[in-house]
């Protein structure tokens, strides 16, 4: 493995520098973006029967703000909640915003490994390719051991950045999706809670039967 690296040249070291920030992302993200640590089911259940049972005051709005990012959304919920339903969905939207900006945190940084990593495996490879061609000019091109080695030697940086970025696209393609997901988990449950306060929703009027209006 050391020799392959080595027969990469320079410009292999960015490129096992990607894969180090890649792998430390994949991790992390897997790590923080946990549904039962983000969204614990049942949270809108247990605020609810608290407010029924009138055991929810300050110190117990602060701990649910505190244990998870959904608590914090619906803690802001609950402390506007007397300024009635627009106040209470705003301030939500506001901590929502701050929330899924946290949430998306490193996917940026893992994007750009995934579109940089083909670019330096190529660079790699022109570069790689040059000094074939100057071999070719130095010692002709009679001997073509040394030309597939040079070859050969070329397109490592090539194989080498489509093996980080490969999987680094993939990751970072399912942690967008997976923050989508818990986005508009969270979304939903505010909005219950946001009913459960102030129910004075309408529905939708139902179409009249026959397919007429």
């Amino acid at each position: 493995m050391l020799e392959i690296v080595q027969s990469g040249g320079w410009l292999m070291l960015p490129i096992l520098l990607c894969s180090l920030v890649a792998m430390g992302i994949v991790g992390e993200r897997f790590w923080t973006l946990r549904r039962n640590r983000l969204a614990p089911a049942g949270l809108v259940g247990r605020v609810q029967a608290g407010l029924k049972k009138g055991k929810l005051d300050q110190s117990q709005i602060q701990q649910l703000a505190s244990d998870s990012p959904l608590g914090r959304i619906l803690a802001t919920g609950l402390v506007n909640a007397r300024h009635g339903r627009d106040i209470m969905k705003e301030s939500i939207e506001e901590v929502a915003v701050q929330v899924v900006h946290d949430l998306e945190r490193f996917l940026n940084t893992l994007g750009t490994v995934a579109a940089i990593t083909p670019m330096l495996g190529l660079l790699g490879t022109v570069v790689g390719m040059i000094d074939v061609f100057s071999a070719i000019m130095l010692h002709g091109a009679g001997d073509a051991a040394l030309l597939a080695g040079g070859i050969s030697k070329a397109l490592i940086t090539t194989a080498a950045g489509l093996t980080v970025a490969i999987p680094a696209m993939f990751f970072h393609r399912f942690f967008v999706r997976r923050v989508e997901e818990i986005t508009v988990a969270m979304e939903q449950q505010a909005i219950h809670l946001v009913d459960i306060l102030h129910g004075d929703r309408e529905d939708p009027p139902k179409p009249a039967r026959g397919g007429k209006a």
